[in-house]
């Protein structure tokens, strides 16, 4: 059956069959294996997508590099699973839901608790996977009868487990502190959901009359509004002006209320007037300080910033309103003193863009030191490896200055908090739903209205998604998970928490410590010790991960980051849309270095669509011969013994390629060298590199090299176009193998045409990857071939520089004093005429350094037999440039391999490479000088 691929390479339609294809006879699902399975286990966890979310930029370099990763381990006989999901997302999906109340005229408090939430039910089940639909279309290689969503019944018991357990070893407490508030969110949320950017302020200077004296005291603020609750003015101890006002009184302005002047390291003396007012119920320092001075606590703003009943007749006031008003009455009464301009850094909800307002709340907190404590130690002891190793110093410096975790959110879409109140003042934590208090028997009880913070249920993931409280096969085989890459964004919000969730959850008895956590609105956790007895390998057992790899940023083409303020964000579905899925994942795999930011081109894009449509063309052309020569794909190939589901024997080097000539010696040596190179920058996340040794290589060295080389055999006697076509196809099917976790849909496209539609298996996903056969690379058929390269291009140059017209086939005379290289370019005349487009090539027994139309290179000189008059001056500015060019690219390559840290850590064979070149270099450079003498 003649092979039929169509003339242009159209991606949009093979994408998308293929994408359905995958999905459909469920390539990609892991059955739990049994015991005595002995295969090994490739385990990832997608970052779950909001389920708010629509694919970005961030995703699709994310998701193609998870992709790349589990599909390399997958072809490599290991168990692969890449655990998918989406995050219920409390703020972002209320948010979003609200915003559909409000088209309609509503409200969620028209709807009431229970209906909002069958709303937001609603919402999810109609919007909710756009995000995975488009994973799906771009053919990520995710285990989708697993899919979970973070509210799904069995991962909201076991996030009632947790806090359970928490709050029974004394972890988790509940007390009124300062938290960030968001007003518009109506909701606490964590310090990293705060984002901080400096902006043009002022910073005013306010006098408080002391009392009983004709003094003022002087202290300045950003938020002069926050000044109605102040509870003290705090001065510094050592601070010799304030010795005489120790003990005394001022009259706190606007407000005629006495208020202390108190001793507290808050002051410093360096800093101002060595005087700051105290807000305890507005500033998380003057909370602190309160509390040691045992101030009243007044708070002047409501939840939604609004001065509230203690503000006086600045009450109903929006904050900034009330600023104005305090700012005038102030200045009128000749309170204010002084204006200056100054910077604040302002603090935003990372959700809304509201400015946060420091708010004293009742919440739930984690006292998260013990857990911290084992997630550092785990990534000390390089339990988790993290890399670029940077992030591992960023990550430890966190860690160490951690503070409590505030878990609740004031919201009603979430994980509600597990917890139970009673009027007579017990909270009854529970699994289940009390019946009646268990301090006064009451029946009526009122579930906390508080939701969990998102992050504390996508924390627990690793282990959750996995069946956890349950003890099942999933978490004995699959945890810990391999791998987990994403963003340094996530970096503490999700990646920190993992770790601190999993060491103490999967390393903890099964019988928890219980401390006593008593009853009312501020009960405190018990002490409790992290210095559970663990051994090394418990502990090394218990992360969620045995590696993390942080990707950079992408970036415009300007290296500017993508905002829509600044309207440079990149849609990948329209990227994918005009390039193809293929070419836009190459762009991102070939651009990704560890610790470097992609400056994301659609020009790159644009090359790596040629690239796919020059593996598309060279299909063609097999298909063209193996046709022709009346050959059918999958009866040529001598096939590697596949793996099964058992597993199996790998894919080593090419089976059953005939060598019979220096190209078919050469073109197996490159493949095993860069299948090399590949399996060896995979483990280190150089995706870069291994993109670019199969672009080089299939471009490079397979089309523009081997198949010219080979293209009169295929024209010549039956048996030797049989067996050229055999090598063909068989190379070909290797590099689809080789280019597969990075470019899936087209070489899943032509790998099934080579077998007529009927390959051993459903796809290439499931075929072996090839691994390197160290016998099968010729170092010395490389270095031949690169001499006879280096003849061909040395000949297309010259032939441009002189502009001789492309038919004309003129005489080449060469220069080798090595009689090796002489021997090699007479056995290989017929193709280096062909290629060069030369004819009548002949030998010289002395110098060319004295004729014109001359190529110098380290091992022989090439010249052009072509009439034309010789500029003397030209010929040497000509050569003058080459030697600067040589002697400059000389110069460099001693730099490198003088820098021992670059010896050290780059890859062999890259190293071998510049020094070769190095040697080179000095050859060519004793030419260019001798021949500069010659000329004058």
């Amino acid at each position: 059956m003649p092979h039929d691929l169509p003339k242009a390479y159209e991606p949009a339609a093979i994408e998308a069959r293929w994408a359905e294809y995958w999905v459909k006879e469920k390539l990609f699902a892991v059955a739990t294996p049994r015991e005595g399975d002995t295969r090994p286990v490739f385990s990832i966890l997608l970052p779950p997508p909001n389920v708010t979310g629509r694919l970005h930029m961030g995703h699709m370099l994310n998701q193609t590099q998870m992709d790349i990763i589990t599909r390399w381990h997958r072809m490599r006989g290991f168990i692969a699973l890449w655990l998918p999901g989406t995050d219920h997302a409390g703020i972002a999906t209320q948010m979003m839901v609200e915003k559909q109340l409000a088209t309609e005229g509503k409200n969620r408090r028209d709807l009431g608790r229970e209906k909002f939430i069958e709303r937001v039910w609603e919402w999810k089940k109609q919007y909710g996977s756009a995000i995975t639909d488009q994973m799906r279309r771009l053919g990520a290689s995710v285990d989708w009868s697993r899919e979970y969503f973070t509210m799904d019944e069995n991962l909201s018991r076991a996030v009632r487990e947790v806090f359970v357990r928490l709050y029974e070893q004394g972890l988790i407490y509940r007390g009124k502190y300062i938290v960030n508030w968001c007003p518009r969110c109506e909701t606490a949320i964590s310090d990293l959901e705060v984002k901080h950017e400096e902006v043009p302020g002022k910073l005013w200077e306010i006098r408080y009359p002391v009392i009983g004296t004709n003094e003022f005291i002087t202290v300045a603020t950003t938020r002069p509004e926050t000044m109605l609750g102040d509870t003290a003015v705090a001065v510094n101890e050592r601070d010799e002006r304030y010795k005489h006002l120790h003990g005394k009184k001022v009259m706190l302005p606007l407000m005629n209320r006495e208020i202390p002047i108190i001793t507290d390291e808050l002051a410093q003396p360096e800093f101002g007037t060595g005087a700051v007012k105290v807000t305890p119920a507005h500033d998380p320092n003057d909370f602190e300080a309160g509390l040691r001075a045992n101030l009243p606590v007044i708070e002047v703003m409501d939840e939604h910033a609004v001065m509230n009943e203690n503000a006086g007749r600045f009450a109903g006031m929006d904050r900034y309103t009330a600023r104005k008003e305090v700012l005038e009455n102030l200045r009128e009464q000749g309170f204010l003193v002084g204006e200056k301009d100054y910077t604040v850094a302002l603090g935003k909800c990372d959700r809304c863009g509201t400015v946060v307002e420091p708010r004293l709340s009742m919440q739930w907190f984690i006292k998260i030191q013990p857990l911290a404590d084992r997630a550092i130690e785990v990534v000390e002891k390089d339990y988790i490896r993290i890399t670029p190793p940077n992030y591992r110093t960023i990550y430890l410096t966190w860690m160490k200055n951690i503070h409590d975790w505030c878990i609740s959110r004031q919201l009603w879409w979430g994980h509600r908090i597990p917890a139970w109140h009673c009027s007579c003042g017990e909270i009854i934590v529970s699994r289940e739903t009390p019946k009646s208090c268990s301090k006064c028997g009451s029946s009526e009880l009122k579930q906390d209205s508080d939701v969990l913070d998102t992050w504390f249920s996508s924390g627990l993931l690793p282990f959750t998604a996995l069946g956890w409280p349950e003890a099942t096969r999933d978490l004995e085989v699959f945890y810990p998970t391999s791998l987990l890459i994403t963003g340094f964004d996530i970096l503490f919000f999700w990646v920190a928490r993992m770790i601190m969730l999993g060491c103490w959850f999967m390393a903890l008895p099964e019988k928890p410590t219980t401390g006593h956590v008593g009853t009312g609105a501020t009960a405190r956790p018990a002490e409790r010790s992290s210095a559970v007895s663990l051994s090394d390998a418990d502990l090394r057992n218990s992360v969620p991960y045995r590696e993390v790899y942080i990707h950079a940023l992408v970036r415009d083409a300007e290296r500017q980051k993508m905002s829509k303020t600044k309207g440079n964000v990149l849609d990948p579905i329209q990227v994918i849309e005009k390039y193809g899925t293929d070419a836009t994942r190459f762009t991102l795999a070939a651009m990704s270095s560890p610790g470097t930011d992609i400056a994301f081109n659609e020009s790159r894009t644009e090359g790596y669509r040629a690239f796919a449509n020059k593996i598309w063309n060279a299909a063609r052309f097999m298909f063209m011969n193996v046709d022709r020569v009346g050959l059918c794909g999958s009866d040529i190939l001598v096939r590697q013994p596949e793996r099964t589901a058992e597993g199996g024997c790998p894919y080593v080097g090419i089976a059953g390629f005939e060598v019979t000539t220096l190209e078919d010696r050469w073109i197996l040596s490159r493949f095993n060298s860069v299948a090399r190179a590949v399996n060896e920058a995979l483990p280190a996340y150089r995706f870069d590199e291994a993109a670019n040794a199969i672009y080089d290589f299939f471009w490079g060295e397979f089309c523009d090299w081997y198949i010219e080389l080979i293209k009169p055999r295929l024209v010549e006697s039956s048996a030797d176009a049989k067996t050229t076509c055999a090598n063909l196809v068989a190379l070909f099917e290797a590099s689809l193998r080789l280019l597969h976790p990075v470019m899936p849909f087209i070489t899943d496209e032509i790998w099934h045409a080579i077998y007529d539609g009927k390959p051993p298996q459903k796809s290439l996903a499931l075929a072996a990857y090839p691994q390197a056969d160290e016998r099968q690379i010729d170092k010395a058929a490389e270095t031949q071939m690169a001499i006879l390269q280096d003849f061909i291009v040395s000949v297309r140059n010259l032939r441009a520089e002189l502009k001789v017209e492309t038919k004309a086939k003129i005489p080449v005379e060469v220069f080798a004093p090595d009689g090796d290289i002489r021997s090699l370019i007479e056995q290989n005349r017929g193709a280096l005429e062909r290629l060069a487009n030369v004819e009548g090539l002949q030998f010289a027994n002395a110098s060319l350094a004295k004729l014109p139309n001359v190529r110098h290179t380290a091992r022989f000189d090439a010249r052009l037999i072509y009439e034309q008059k010789i500029d003397v001056a030209a010929e040497r500015e000509k050569t003058k440039k080459e030697l600067e060019k040589a002697e400059k690219e000389l110069a460099n390559g001693e730099r490198q391999l003088g820098n021992e840290q670059f010896v050290a850590k780059a890859p062999g064979p890259v190293v071998d490479k510049l020094r070769a070149r190095v040697e080179e270099l000095r050859i060519l450079i004793a030419k260019l000088r001798k021949k500069l003498d010659e000329l004058g």
